[in-house]
């Protein structure tokens, strides 16, 4: 698939994404969410991707959905089919086996807040704003967001959040756990690949076990948790990065992890 609406490139084994409508503040129209699926589902498949940073062009990360698709007479059938498949793209980022890490530029509106929500990490620039304002217009958020905020930030500040619809600014997302970090604009990106550089000096398979139990864990009684915890150590035993991180502590040298 040829890109109009976003920019994909990937070096040094991570990959970048950039939402890249800066004249509509990068809004999301059905084009751009097609564009991500394609791009997440490369990523996926390609064994020398071990990370993912997305991002947007210009003062907006995601401004929302885009205006020209949005109908008065929209019907039932058409806000279900138009939400499941925003949970199909974003479940996809949430489910990659790869660290990503939202690089929030500015504003994240709407179905922008629910992107970054459906990232491993956020990282936000001291402009960004967050915002579920959907019961401004008689609707509730549909791509995730009353099912990832709460499980984020606890139920009772995301229940403020979703019934205000209020801006939440960066310092602020940042104090009730929406955001891990704020940097000033300039140093965004770089923070971004400093942290993901962290990531990915260690064992690939380790972090994607890792978050597979972490996003799993979630679903789980404490109690089953606990056992998938030791079910997938079992397995991370064996592996061949497993007996390099034991062997290298022990010759006391940097690991050299083969991602298997």
């Amino acid at each position: 698939m040829e890109y109009e609406d976003i920019l994909f490139e990937a070096k040094d084994r991570v990959a970048y994404i950039t939402v890249n409508r800066p004249a509509v503040l990068n809004a999301l129209r059905m084009k751009t969410k097609l564009e991500l699926e394609d791009a997440i589902d490369k990523i996926a498949a390609d064994s020398d991707i071990l990370g993912v940073i997305i991002t947007g062009t210009g003062r907006s990360f995601i401004s929302g959905n885009d205006i020209s698709e949005i109908r008065v007479d929209v019907k039932g059938e058409e806000t279900v089919a138009m939400s499941t498949q925003a949970h199909r793209l974003f479940d996809k980022f949430e489910a990659a086996g790869k660290p990503i890490i939202a690089a929030v530029n500015g504003f994240a509106m709407g179905g922008g807040t629910e992107l970054a929500l459906a990232c491993d990490i956020r990282i936000a620039s001291s402009k960004a704003v967050f915002a579920l304002p959907e019961v401004h217009l008689g609707v509730a958020p549909c791509y995730g967001g009353t099912q990832r905020l709460p499980r984020l930030i606890g139920t009772g500040m995301a229940k403020e959040v979703l019934f205000t619809g209020r801006k939440v600014k960066a310092d602020e997302a940042k104090a009730i756990g929406l955001v891990n970090k704020v940097v000033e604009p300039e140093e965004l990106m770089n923070e971004a690949e400093r942290m993901m550089r962290s990531i990915l000096s260690n064992a690939p398979i380790a972090v994607r076990t890792c978050k597979e139990l972490v996003n799993k864990g979630m679903t789980m009684s404490l109690a089953d948790g606990l056992v998938y915890e030791a079910e997938l150590n079992g397995k991370l035993a064996e592996t061949q990065d497993a007996k390099e991180g034991v062997r290298s502590f022990f010759e006391k040298r940097a690991p050299v992890f083969k991602n298997r």
